[in-house]
Formats: C-alpha cells, sequence, structure tokens
C-alpha cells in the first residue's frame, strides 16, 4: 500500500489517514499497533488509541525511534490524554495459535478494551484482524505516517519494556531488562547456559529446539 495516494507523505506522522476517515463518514477514529512478535521470550502487546484530538502530546514518532525517556515521557501524557486499551498475549497464547494469530487476537481484544467505541481502525500493517466492531483498514508502515497508530506503539513498548524488566526480576540470569527477549548473541549464551524458562516461545525454532534436546536428555 502507498501510504498517502492522494498526498504527499510527511516526514512524521500526521492525522492524514484519521481525517481521512472522518471525510468518509466517521466519527471515532482509534489506531492500534503492537509490538513483540520478533522476540524469543515474553508476550506480544497491543495497544488501541484513541487521541484526543485537543491534547495531542508533541513530538509522538514512530516508537522504535524515539529514545527510551522519550517513549516514557509521551506514554506518561498519552495515558492522562487519550482513550487507551492494552492487551497481552502471552507465551501459553503464542504457542497455541501461533504468533501472527495471537497478535491479531489481542488487536481484536485491545479494541473491544476500549472504553469509548470507534468506528473506524487504523492498524499497523498488512492484515486487519476479523471480529472487529467497526470498519478498519490497513496502514502498511503505519506508526510513520498516523498520529494514532504511532500513539499506540508507544504504548505497547513502553508496556512490553516494563513487562520485561519485570520478568529480569522474577527470572534473573538471561537479561530480559537488556534485550528485551530478542535473541541477541547474549540472549543466546544464557540460554544455551540456562536453557529455556517458562517465559520463553516454546513454538519458536531456537527454543523448540532446546526443549526437544532436553526432553530427549531426560527420556
Amino acid at each position: 500500500m502507498v501510504p498517502k495516494a492522494d498526498s504527499t507523505p510527511s516526514e512524521t506522522p500526521d492525522l492524514f489517514f484519521e481525517k481521512r476517515a472522518i471525510r468518509r463518514g466517521a466519527t471515532i477514529v482509534a489506531g492500534v499497533d503492537e509490538v513483540g512478535r520478533g522476540p524469543l521470550a515474553g508476550p506480544v502487546v497491543v495497544a488501541a488509541v484513541i487521541l484526543n484530538r485537543r491534547k495531542i502530546p508533541e513530538g509522538i514518532r514512530d516508537s522504535k525511534v524515539l529514545t527510551a525517556n522519550a517513549r516514557e515521557s509521551l506514554y506518561e501524557q498519552l495515558m492522562k490524554s487519550a482513550t487507551v486499551s492494552v492487551v497481552t498475549a502471552p507465551p501459553a497464547v503464542i504457542g497455541e495459535i501461533n504468533i501472527l494469530h495471537a497478535s491479531l487476537w489481542a488487536m481484536r481484544q485491545a479494541v473491544l478494551g476500549l472504553s469509548l467505541r470507534p468506528d473506524h481502525l487504523l492498524v499497523d500493517g498488512n492484515v486487519v484482524p476479523t471480529g472487529l466492531p467497526c470498519k478498519a483498514e490497513a496502514v502498511v508502515d503505519g506508526d510513520a505516517y498516523s498520529l494514532s497508530i504511532a500513539a499506540a506503539s508507544i504504548i505497547a513498548k513502553v508496556t512490553r519494556d516494563r513487562i520485561m524488566i519485570d520478568l529480569d526480576r522474577r527470572c534473573p540470569g538471561y537479561g530480559f531488562a537488556q534485550h528485551k527477549g530478542y535473541g541477541t548473541p547474549e540472549h543466546q549464551a544464557a540460554l544455551s547456559r540456562l536453557g529455556p524458562s517458562v517465559h520463553h516461545r516454546r513454538s519458536f525454532e531456537p527454543i523448540r529446539i532446546l526443549y526437544e534436546a532436553a526432553t530427549q536428555y531426560l527420556g
């Protein structure tokens, strides 16, 4: 999808998609984004956000291009000014229905959890979940173009980082606070040394191989 077929893309996220949806009849537009599809451990986290058009914090960007301090500050501002819903899909759910379907399930649940009922959704990526309560459109690289999706990416990223920092305290040795569950060399070394924890995704190949090896060793 071309991000803005009838306009010139801006250098930062804006309200192009939101305003277009309103011109077409929508009244309440929500942005939806997920964080954590790639890591070997921890949940995938989805946020749905309805911005308060009168109180949009300055500096909203794709969470990946912001510093940790900037994300934290924007998170706090958004939690005070916007309508937010967050849902996590833990490793057990990911293992049962796979990472794609776990992400789509969490997206649907996050939308259903909003205290305001949106009538249009902007979903980051190229797949829209089924079973949504209103119209939705997929926006490829949406966190770079839509303020609502970028806001959702910030909420999801900060939430997941906090979860992984807490897991690091409760399950030390793996370095979750540093790599957030991604397959870094340090994480791989910890897995070789300690084996996988209950917070690792057994369906992901590196972890699955370790579990199979442990099962064969134990007989």
